[in-house]
């Protein structure tokens, strides 16, 4: 398996919000792990809420005992929620503080992944297929037919996001399980790629490039000349490769 990482702090923002992380080697009962989280608040609070979010769904994996990789992955989101609530009430600093999340697993062919929030998982092969789904206010517009998916991208709630890690006590984590086959190329990233880059785009540079860590530089290039108005988090996965990759 082949992984590379990357976040930018784009062309207009002064403080990266964004945090990923990948492993190669176990995580608790996870065999491996990827994570992509956007924070969100004033101040620190924001890049505090992604960091410590994805630290703590670590530390609840390194010592669960809980073999079903859905149960796993669910409950270490979780108590991430809890945790960063729990922050955001002890310090006026970090009050008002949250984050997306997307975290993944491979198991052999299988990959199980979660997500609150609209930071994304995308699968390349033939073409570029969004596996989960927004958690936004647009989105919502869009499944209940007030608007078309192609107005989505330019409305001005585009932002609005409906689900976050520390909105409320009890998160709903949406989780997802996918067969991988020889080919594919896994894009994990955050709305600072998805609304600078058109799905078509993302696909050609994937494609394009020869090979991942070529192909994230150029993701976060694009996203830059295309007016960079967000940070950029971005893991790119080939499962069925060996080398490992990260900065």
């Amino acid at each position: 398996m082949k992984t590379f990482a990357v976040t930018d702090v784009g062309m207009v923002r002064k403080v990266n919000q964004d945090y990923v992380y990948t492993s190669n080697n176990p995580i608790g009962p996870l065999d491996n792990l990827f994570v992509v989280a956007d924070g969100m608040g004033g101040h620190q609070a924001g890049d505090y809420a992604s960091k410590y979010t994805v630290e703590t769904v670590i530390s609840e994996l390194e010592k669960s005992n809980i073999e079903d990789v859905e149960k796993a992955l669910v409950s270490a989101i979780k108590v991430a929620n809890r945790e960063i609530i729990k922050k955001a009430n002890e310090d006026p600093e970090l009050k008002g503080m949250g984050t997306t999340v997307v975290a993944a697993t491979i198991v052999n062919q299988m990959m199980y992944f979660a997500n609150v929030g609209d930071s994304r998982l995308y699968l390349i092969n033939q073409g570029i297929t969004q596996l989960t789904k927004d958690h936004s206010l647009v989105e919502e517009m869009v499944r209940l037919g007030g608007i078309k998916p192609e107005e989505a991208k330019y409305h001005p709630d585009k932002n609005i996001i409906t689900r976050a890690i520390g909105a409320k006590g009890n998160v709903e984590v949406d989780f997802y399980e996918h067969r991988l086959k020889k080919g594919d190329i896994i894009l994990m990233c955050t709305d600072g790629l998805s609304n600078m880059v058109e799905d078509d785009e993302l696909f050609h540079i994937i494609q394009g490039g020869r090979d991942i860590v070529e192909s994230a530089v150029s993701l976060v290039d694009a996203a830059k000349e295309n007016g960079g108005t967000d940070n950029i988090g971005i893991v790119l996965i080939e499962p069925f490769t060996d080398e490992v990759s990260v900065c």
